[in-house]
């Protein structure tokens, strides 16, 4: 069965790799995808032709312009994503964002701002959390198998591109590794626990200016823990712990992609092992979700709610405050408060 009944129809803004991969997943999964727009008519065209996509725009207005989209799905780099957004809320459309969703809670609030005054829907592109590994993890936690949750340890490590023009080492581009990386262990902490009281975080920096790694200890008022870390240039297993009074959760590497995990009781023993085969790669689901939200005329869900991305980029706000990394849009920020 499809996950969409084919009436809404989407636009894909950029024509970078995560963009081909959402449009992929789309059209395996009987979503209909009708336009791509870019800032070069050229890479629109190509982009369109490889993906099979009706509609090429040579602008990003004349997208959000066409009205035969009911949806943007907005994949350009971090720093664009506010102005995207908002381009593509201010034409009427539905928006799902890459994350991380913008690149500071301000511009995070502004944009849920003018979804909800709109009555529009505004996504944040957090595939993870809609994945079936990622609901029934939360029901089992919801049920009470593991207690009460005490600790949630989560890694986000690769080896990436070392170049430093290359995007993710350019702090003009948003680069480092929280906002690409560290966006993944720390949403998950959140879905998990909900917001930390307290934050205590540390990083090194690339010759570039953006951090190389980062790690942070989420603290909660009732005790328990998130331990979360990430680096653009050592990779690990990426596998994922939720631990309880009564047993433990281990999701197996790569945590944020559809893979098994084990639930354990507190001796060591196996209570449940959780595998589901998943078409695609997996970034269907949160399609879904937006389409499913459209349906109901609602704006908010419980998986991701709009409340909840402006606390996690809060939280991240945090962090780099902590590590003093700050970029071009935290100005208006300072200006704010000068």
């Amino acid at each position: 069965m499809s996950l969409s009944d084919g009436k809404i129809r989407w636009g894909i803004l950029g024509t970078g790799f995560i963009a081909g991969l959402q449009t992929q997943d789309l059209l395996e999964n009987g979503f209909t995808v009708q336009a791509v727009g870019s800032r070069s008519l050229d890479s629109s065209k190509a982009f369109a032709g490889q993906h099979g996509i009706p509609v090429a725009q040579g602008s990003y207005e004349e997208l959000v312009a066409d009205p035969d989209v009911d949806v943007i799905y907005v994949a350009t780099p971090h720093p664009f994503h506010h102005a995207n957004a908002l381009l593509a809320l201010n034409a009427g459309k539905h928006v799902l964002v890459e994350k991380s969703f913008t690149m500071n809670a301000r511009e995070a609030r502004e944009v849920t701002a003018a979804a909800a005054a709109k009555g529009l829907v505004a996504l944040e592109a957090m595939w993870t959390r809609f994945l079936p590994h990622m609901v029934r993890l939360r029901g089992v936690i919801q049920a009470g198998t593991i207690g009460q949750v005490r600790k949630v340890v989560a890694s986000h490590n690769q080896s990436l591109p070392k170049d430093p023009a290359h995007r993710l080492n350019d702090p003009g581009l948003g680069g480092g590794a929280l906002l690409d990386l560290g966006i993944y262990p720390i949403s998950f902490a959140f879905d998990i626990l909900g917001t930390p009281s307290r934050i205590h975080a540390s990083a090194s920096m690339t010759a570039t200016g953006v951090d190389r790694q980062t790690a942070a200890i989420f603290e909660y008022d009732d005790g328990a823990q998130a331990l979360v870390d990430c680096e653009l240039d050592a990779a690990s297993a990426n596998r994922a712990l939720v631990i309880g009074t009564d047993g433990w959760i281990d999701v197996e590497h790569t945590w944020y992609n559809p893979v098994p995990f084990t639930v354990h009781a507190v001796d060591g023993s196996v209570v449940e092992r959780y595998e589901q085969p998943v078409n695609s790669r997996g970034m269907q689901y949160q399609a879904a979700e937006l389409e499913r939200l459209v349906a109901a005329g609602e704006t908010a869900g419980t998986i991701l709610p709009p409340d909840e991305t402006v606390a996690i980029m809060a939280a991240m706000d945090e962090i780099r405050r902590q590590i003093r990394l700050s970029y071009e849009a935290d100005e208006a920020d300072e200006a704010g408060t000068a």
